[in-house]
């Protein structure tokens, strides 16, 4: 199970900074005024081995009182509900505002891990201040910068401390996990319904049904496979303008726990934003990808250039991952439904592809000599051997070079190209690296 982290906090006590720093990204715009960061982000990290998907909350302005405490009730308990440990931020040199103790009272109630802590404590004098918070009734705070990174290593320790196995009982570990993933309304459920054959819904209204993956298990027409489903799909009145948010968080729930992704995309609405979002998801969690264009039963005037220049925009839009399977379905008629799940098994195996060391050098080291890597400052490059490394998530192809420092993002993207062009890796990412021989 991936675990998923939610900073939470009043505007403009460095919850955009952590998050950069955390996800090493400048994505979000940092700046001194209240509420700056538009949107909720969503990134990756990693600590000690362990990978994790943060959510930062954002700001938002507030303009009246009443407003404010409906307002912070509304994001808090929105990360709540989706995350499994809350990081409550607080800056050090403001000291306890009301806000905070609006947020506090919130907090003191979850069942959830809260990890309490102080931002801008830019040198160790300020922990003198640290005292005051523990009248937050949130045990004990911990003191960082994230701006110059003090104390984010224990910070980060004490994270991941409170983390969930990364097993699932019950799981045959063998069997590939499919996930189907998209926009609002792009047809997820009803490619579902239409995989399984029945009409049901995904999920009980009780509530706190579990907030984690439901695995379908999938066997029939000769396949055996787990679709994985994120729970709690619920139609609320009061989530309307959080469906987005939700939309993709469950969308990085569905992705971390699967092999191969299959994005579904309205064809009535093309490739729009979000779509990219949760594929450059897709991309950082190394997952295979099938690209299905849902409801092409209603595109009128089909003619047979429709579809190729579909096809054309999707990759441009996509580069420079262009070797993926895309297929127009339509779940209502079922057209070509079952192409989308033999689609996936056949990038799942070739997600598991193993390719024989002498086969690899044999094929790879002429075309090499044919094309070396440009030299640089004059000095030639030589790839000498090329092996695949095994057990890893996705295929793993590692050259010894005498300069590997030197080998460049172009000329990894042609060693990539010429693999492709050989060996079946349709839908599946090639990680590429060069090491000195």
């Amino acid at each position: 199970m991936g675990n998923i982290v939610a900073i939470v906090g009043r505007p403009n006590v460095g919850k955009s900074t952590l998050f950069n720093r955390l996800t090493k990204s400048r994505r979000a715009i940092v700046n001194e005024e209240a509420g700056t960061t538009r949107d909720r982000q969503y990134g990756k990290s990693e600590w000690e081995g362990r990978e994790f998907s943060i959510i930062d909350t954002g700001g938002w302005v507030i303009n009246s009182d009443d407003v404010f405490e409906g307002e912070i009730k509304r994001h808090v308990t929105l990360a709540i509900e989706e995350a499994d440990i809350i990081v409550f931020m607080v800056d050090i040199q403001n000291g306890i505002t009301d806000y905070d103790l609006e947020v506090a009272q919130i907090l003191r109630g979850i069942k959830k891990p809260v990890l309490l802590t102080s931002n801008k404590a830019d040198t160790f004098e300020w922990q003198y201040q640290l005292a005051e918070f523990y009248k937050l009734g949130l045990g004990e705070p911990f003191m960082i910068s994230a701006i110059n990174g003090l104390g984010t290593g224990d910070f980060l320790d004490k994270l991941i401390s409170y983390f969930k196995s990364d097993y699932t009982e019950d799981i045959e570990e063998e069997l590939p996990r499919f996930a189907v993933v998209g926009r609002p309304n792009a047809g997820k459920s009803s490619i579902i319904n239409a995989f399984i054959g029945e009409e049901r819904t995904i999920v009980t209204d009780i509530a706190g049904t579990t907030r984690d993956s439901i695995y379908t298990r999938f066997n029939k027409f000769g396949h055996d496979f787990y679709l994985v489903d994120t729970a709690g799909i619920r139609k609320k009145a009061k989530v309307n303008e959080d469906l987005e948010y939700y939309s993709v968080v469950r969308s990085i729930r569905a992705i971390e726990n699967c092999d191969v992704c299959i994005l579904m995309i309205d064809a009535t609405r093309g490739l729009e934003s979000q779509d990219l979002n949760i594929f450059s998801l897709i991309q950082k969690n190394k997952k295979g990808l099938v690209v299905c264009v849902n409801k092409w039963d209603l595109i009128e005037n089909k003619e047979n250039n429709d579809v190729k220049n579909f096809e054309k925009s999707i990759r441009e839009r996509l580069a420079p991952f262009v070797d993926f399977p895309i297929i127009f379905t339509s779940a209502v008629t079922k057209q070509r439904i079952l192409k989308v799940l033999e689609t996936a098994v056949k990038v799942y195996e070739n997600k598991e592809r193993k390719i024989a060391t002498a086969k690899l050098n044999e094929f790879l080291l002429p075309q090499i000599e044919n094309y070396p890597p440009p030299a640089l400052k004059g000095k030639y490059i030589k790839i000498k051997y090329v092996t695949q490394l095994p057990n890893t998530a996705v295929p793993t192809f590692l050259f010894f070079a005498n300069l590997p420092q030197y080998v460049k993002e172009p000329y990894r993207r042609f060693l990539e190209n010429k693999i492709r062009a050989k060996y079946e890796f349709t839908g599946t990412p090639i990680q590429i690296f060069i090491r000195q021989k």
